[in-house]
Order: structure tokens, then C-alpha cells, then sequence
């Protein structure tokens, strides 16, 4: 576990702050919140702390990876921002209640929870072992369900809260030889909608990112710099409207706008983030 105060830093971002025009000072869309975020060592997790951090939440990272994590809350210090690392196995209750529980301890209050640990397997159902469907279901649905589950207490002792979860337009939409993953995403993308009706009353509000393919290190192991590796790449690329893969900090702006006051009226949502994939 890693929770020390950072060091006085300058914050580093491709997005230049916004000001408020009578004080000249930055104004942060998310000051004051907290959020926890899954998955967040590496890849789209790691953008969206990272974010986070940079419009002024205190973020907790949790997942498997604890040096991973770490190198992210350190990211986060040199923005100044203020960050703890915990590792979670999202598919174990008592993993995530302690997770949830150190955030509480640590930052004193949850605003804000990102589930973003997934998995993927790729095949059909008949080449998919009866261990490997129940891994991709335990993951990338019962893994948001623990998460929201345990939450939902110090949402209401905070008179609210966010929550965004990540699921893929092949939870809206299906490609060949995804059968898991589609199904487990189609159920992220109901999970979302179903929440947001039984909690709306509470000012609790959850909404989903369906990103199409986006550049994470999978994605680069797949698409590598050979020339069968950088066909396959152009040939994908072709398949988007917008003529380019998606990057983590796509998502992660999508995430910032879920978990501010922007999107205050806006719940049950499963939003396209695609380049377009989806428009056909």
C-alpha cells in the first residue's frame, strides 16, 4: 500500500487547465471528489487516474499489480495530486470491501468509482473451456457488481456518487469469435442501466463507456512492427470512420465528464466511443 503526500511538482497534461476569469486561477472538474478506480495500473485505468488527478481528485488504484501501481500514484504525485495503491482481486468480496474500506480510511469519503478491470478471451463457445467463461464472467461482471455493491453505503453517507463502468460496444454490438467477451459486456452494459433506475432516487448515478479498440499494451502486442503486424494494423484502422485507433486519454476524458457535475443529468447511459464504428 503506498499513500504518502506528494512533493510540490508542476502537473504534466496534453490539456491546458481552464481558468476562472475573475481569479485567474485553474478551475478543477472534479475538486473535492474521490474516486477509486479498478484496473488502474496500466493502460485505460492508468489514464483515467492520471486524469483524475490532474482535475483534482484524490484517487485509490486497485488491482493485481501493486508495482504498477505504485508507478501510477507516483505519476500522480508529480502532478501534486494525491493517491493510494492497494491491491484488489475485484472478483473476491472481501478483496473489494477492503479496497473500498482503505479509500474510506485514507481519503474520508468515496465520490466516485471507476470499474475498469476486464479480461478478454477470444473464441466461440465451443472453443472456450467452461473455466475460461466463468474467469471472463467472474471478472467482467460480478467484478463491477462487488465493486458497486460495496460502495453504494458511503455513496449515500455522501448524499451521492458516480459510478462509471467500462464496458465495449460488443456489449452493444457483436464481432466473431467474442462469445465471452460479448456477453459478459452485453451484461455491463444492463448491469449499468439497471443500476442507474434502482439508485436515482439516492443521487446515485452510473453510466457506461463502450469504447471500440483502443491502444493499451495489448493492443500493441497484437499490431506489432512487423509487416503481418502492421497490415493487420492498417487494415483494422480502415474499419473507423475517424481513420484511427483510439488512445487511452480518449477514455479518459470520457470518464472525467461521467464523474463531474457536467453530466448531472445524465444516467443509464452505455455511450459509443468508437471513431464512428458503431454509425454504420
Amino acid at each position: 500500500m503506498l499513500e504518502s503526500r506528494p512533493p510540490p511538482g508542476a502537473p504534466s497534461s496534453h490539456v491546458t487547465p481552464l481558468l476562472d476569469a475573475g481569479t485567474g486561477n485553474s478551475v478543477t472538474r472534479l475538486s473535492g471528489k474521490v474516486a477509486l478506480i479498478t484496473g488502474g495500473g496500466t493502460g485505460i485505468g492508468r489514464a483515467i487516474a492520471l486524469a483524475f488527478a490532474r482535475e483534482g481528485a484524490s484517487v485509490a488504484v486497485a488491482g493485481r499489480r501493486l508495482e504498477k501501481l505504485r508507478q501510477v500514484i507516483n505519476e500522480v504525485h508529480k502532478q501534486d495530486g494525491a493517491g493510494l495503491a492497494m491491491e484488489c482481486d475485484v472478483s473476491r468480496a472481501r478483496d473489494v470491501e477492503r479496497a473500498v474500506k482503505g479509500t474510506v480510511e485514507r481519503f474520508g469519503r468515496v465520490n466516485v468509482l471507476v470499474n475498469n478491470a476486464g479480461t478478454l478471451h477470444v473464441s466461440t463457445v465451443e472453443g472456450i473451456s467452461e473455466e475460461e467463461w466463468d474467469r471472463v464472467m467472474t471478472v467482467n461482471v460480478k467484478g463491477p457488481f462487488l465493486m458497486s455493491r460495496a460502495v453504494l453505503p458511503e455513496f449515500r453517507k455522501c448524499g451521492g456518487g458516480v459510478i462509471v463502468n467500462l464496458g465495449s460496444v460488443l456489449g452493444l454490438v457483436a464481432v466473431k469469435d467474442r462469445a465471452a467477451y460479448c456477453a459478459s459486456k452485453g451484461g455491463v452494459t444492463m448491469l449499468t442501466k439497471a443500476m442507474a433506475l434502482d439508485h436515482a432516487h439516492e443521487n446515485i448515478r452510473v453510466n457506461c463507456i463502450c469504447p471500440s479498440i483502443v491502444e493499451t499494451e495489448l493492443v500493441k502486442g497484437v499490431f506489432d512492427q512487423s509487416e503481418q503486424g502492421q497490415a493487420l494494423r492498417k487494415a483494422r484502422v480502415a474499419t473507423i470512420p475517424l481513420g484511427r485507433i483510439g488512445q487511452p486519454v480518449d477514455v479518459a476524458e470520457m470518464a472525467v465528464f461521467l464523474a463531474s457535475e457536467e453530466s448531472s443529468w445524465l444516467t443509464g447511459t452505455a455511450i459509443p466511443l468508437d471513431g464512428g464504428v458503431t454509425a454504420y
